[in-house]
């Protein structure tokens, strides 16, 4: 069994939301990703999806894509994503699929690690109180899902969010102060696209690896983690 990581889907299969304002790769972007994970992905595989899975405002217009989802191979595993406005309560959409996993304050198990996490928010040094608002309460969701794990049992974690774990200057944040306080081992990231991917944060800090990706940072194609 392998571990893949892939995150902002973006998909729109009920709408016209076209990607390619960043950039001509995103063109046909939901068939690049299907082909490239149905030669890798097996059904005994497990995927994390870290957020920005649909376009869709809620949750009825979004089984399309979270069925498209569900036809791939693989167990899938999924956090929330600044753009996921169909995102409903965590306990009905724990019940839609059995391959499929939401993560929120809580966590699921793949072989020796937990899967934790969030999704975070923007870090940028300017922050509105309004932001440092929501960076508490993210703070205190991940926190919830690393304990859970943590008193479970568990001394390796990989971590999910959607945001980025620092900030444009790379400075340590209220995020990677709890990662260092727990076993986390990787934090997989997305939510960066276009110009924002020359400038990114990624490798092994304070014992912690950082791995980006947004689908058009891995070219679509998802990225092997363990």
């Amino acid at each position: 069994m392998a571990l893949f990581a892939i995150s902002d889907l973006h998909l729109a299969l009920t709408s016209d939301k076209p990607m390619d304002i960043f950039g001509a790769q995103w063109e046909n972007h939901p068939n690049k990703i299907m082909e490239n994970w149905l030669k890798k992905v097996k059904d005994e595989d497990t995927i994390l999806i870290a957020g920005d899975i649909s376009w869709s405002m809620n949750i009825q217009e979004g089984m399309e894509d979270l069925e498209w989802i569900h036809k791939l191979p693989g167990r899938k595993i999924i956090c929330k994503g600044n753009h996921d406005y169909w995102w409903s309560s965590i306990s009905k959409l724990n019940k839609l699929y059995d391959d499929m996993r939401f993560v929120q304050n809580n966590y699921y198990a793949y072989e020796e690690y937990a899967i934790c996490g969030s999704r975070g928010w923007s870090l940028f040094s300017s922050q509105s109180e309004h932001d440092k608002k929501i960076i508490s309460r993210e703070k205190i969701r991940l926190k919830l899902s690393l304990d859970a794990a943590v008193k479970d049992g568990f001394e390796k974690i990989i971590v999910m969010m959607h945001y980025p774990p620092v900030n444009e200057n790379f400075q340590e944040s209220i995020f990677t102060e709890v990662f260092n306080n727990y076993p986390v081992e990787k934090v997989i990231y997305g939510h960066l696209h276009g110009k924002s991917l020359s400038n990114i944060f990624e490798g092994v800090h304070n014992g912690v690896e950082y791995i980006m990706t947004s689908c058009d940072y891995i070219d679509f194609d998802p990225l092997k983690i363990l």
